[in-house]
């Protein structure tokens, strides 16, 4: 027995001296790499913080790293934080995840911010029995082979697979269809993950006609008269721009090109994706409208336009020309994307200083329609940084036809807002082709607050409505709004944008 615990008791010994020149090596070790961090520093002129402050000056760009994702949790007040603030964010969160939405001892919401809009409600708002459900708008009613109805006011905004990852993509395709929305396709092109749920599917077509394009990567007749009988998609959007990046094509990094994303969009794996700037078969308003009215008889379903507005003369221009030309090469719908949109990832100058808000653009548009009579002809959707109940309320009283949303349902799906989009490091799962990343996002689950999301939403968007003394949503004037101007003093929207008297045939020159 004594052999045993002196066996033992060197084993200790011995355990005890290997630890304590492992301990002693580390230290070594640690003293050389610091050593060498230390003379790294001081001899490199391209960090200034480093070079006066060696390896403490380190820990300055490692926390700045970290302030990106902590930020949001320990630092910003609930209406500071941008793009989104953390009350924004918050809403989208328990619609999702459907929890009680109510507040307790009154609003934190200041009322005199300028730009904020206040809704006016009414004396005699509608009872339960006279409250109207069903309010649909139609697409391309008249010059359209197969028009798309639907009561729907409130949509996803086109994300394309690659930008998204495949179970992002399969979660908004399962919740829109329970929730009987569309999804837009993004410029990517249709991949498996968009028909998963057998939702209405609105096809974007970019500027490098990704899914329907030929090997030259030019437009191909014979695809694009395959959507014919695609009975999924129900309508096709011609991206002009979008609010990230006015003026500039989509952007797919090569890395987050996989097998699936080049066949869906017909380019090489692994290459970046860059569309160009433009359609190159649109040289000017005309040729636009041409366009359209090729498109649409081709694919046979209601097509129309998306685009920010900037330079606005080109809506004049237009509109003489429909008159001119007649109806039926009129696009069907105008969607309007914000400048402040953004779930693309886009150069800084462009994303921060170009294009016009949504709140300004809005009304220009419908209001160019309505001057030209063209109002009821051509259907007008908003999109572009509206994810909240207040957002989609305003853009339907500023006279939008539906509204669509891409980062609300990138929430809904989970987003922590954590600016890695670009970056294929997206710890959600949602903006990343890693699929060790992805692997965190069920589709399923996700789905379902997909679905929750929009029902709680509309619902949100309804009782603001029948506050306001009006039977459905899409029923919302300018009357019903003000919106606090640079005084702080609240104007009627309909004070603010006065609503246009249509012009006579006498008033329209050159038809």
């Amino acid at each position: 027995m004594s052999e045993i615990f002196q066996q033992l008791d060197s084993f200790a010994e011995n355990f005890v001296t290997f630890m304590a020149l492992l301990f002693t090596l580390g230290v070594a070790i640690g003293i050389a790499a610091l050593i060498w961090i230390y003379i790294s520093d001081i001899s490199q002129t391209r960090q200034t913080i480093r070079r006066n402050y060696p390896i403490i000056g380190r820990f300055r760009y490692f926390f700045e790293h970290l302030g990106e994702f902590f930020r949001q949790y320990f630092f910003a007040l609930d209406r500071e934080e941008l793009p989104f603030n953390r009350a924004q964010r918050t809403w989208v969160y328990r619609a999702a995840k459907n929890i009680d939405a109510t507040v307790a001892f009154g609003s934190t919401n200041p009322l005199n911010v300028p730009g904020d809009f206040l809704f006016l409600n009414s004396l005699f708002p509608p009872l339960p029995e006279e409250i109207i459900d069903n309010y649909p708008v139609t697409f391309g009613e008249t010059f359209s082979l197969q028009p798309y109805s639907t009561d729907s006011f409130f949509n996803i905004s086109g994300m394309s697979y690659g930008a998204l990852s495949g179970p992002a993509i399969q979660a908004m395709s399962l919740g829109a269809a329970n929730s009987g929305i569309w999804l837009n396709t993004g410029e990517g092109g249709i991949s498996p993950y968009h028909e998963k749920g057998t939702c209405d599917l609105v096809f974007q077509m970019g500027t490098a006609k990704y899914g329907l394009r030929n090997k030259e990567g030019k437009l191909c007749e014979e695809k694009l008269l395959g959507l014919r009988n695609k009975g999924s998609i129900k309508m096709v959007e011609i991206k002009i721009s979008q609010g990230a990046k006015p003026g500039k094509g989509g952007i797919l990094p090569g890395i987050k090109v996989d097998e699936v994303i080049a066949s869906s969009r017909g380019i090489a794996i692994g290459e970046d994706s860059i569309s160009p700037g433009r359609h190159p078969e649109i040289e000017n308003v005309e040729g636009l409208l041409n366009f359209i009215n090729y498109v649409r008889d081709v694919a046979g379903k209601p097509t129309g336009i998306k685009c920010v507005i900037g330079q606005s003369e080109w809506l004049d221009d237009m509109c003489h020309q429909i008159l001119k030309k007649g109806l039926e090469y009129a696009p069907d719908f105008i969607t309007v994307d914000s400048g402040d949109g953004g779930s693309g990832a886009a150069p800084m100058s462009l994303i921060d200083h170009m294009g016009l808000p949504i709140k300004r653009s809005l009304p220009l548009v419908v209001d160019k329609l309505t001057e030209f009579n063209l109002r009821s002809r051509i259907k007008v959707i908003a999109s572009g940084k509206l994810i909240n109940p207040a957002d989609v309320a305003t853009a339907l009283c500023l006279g939008a036809d539906s509204v669509n949303s891409a980062r609300g349902f990138m929430f809904a799906l989970g987003c922590i807002q954590a600016l890695q989009c670009n970056k294929n490091t997206c710890p959600t799962g949602i903006t990343t082709q890693d699929p060790n990343l992805q692997d965190g996002l069920d589709p399923f689950d996700k789905s379902a607050r997909v679905g929750n999301y929009a029902q709680n939403l509309t619902k949100a968007v309804k009782m603001i409505a029948h506050a306001c003394g009006v039977k459905h949503p899409r029923l919302l004037r300018r009357t019903h709004a003000q919106m606090i101007t640079e005084k702080g003093i609240p104007e009627t929207l309909s004070k603010i944008y006065p609503d246009k008297t249509p012009l006579d045939s006498t008033q329209i020159t050159g038809i």
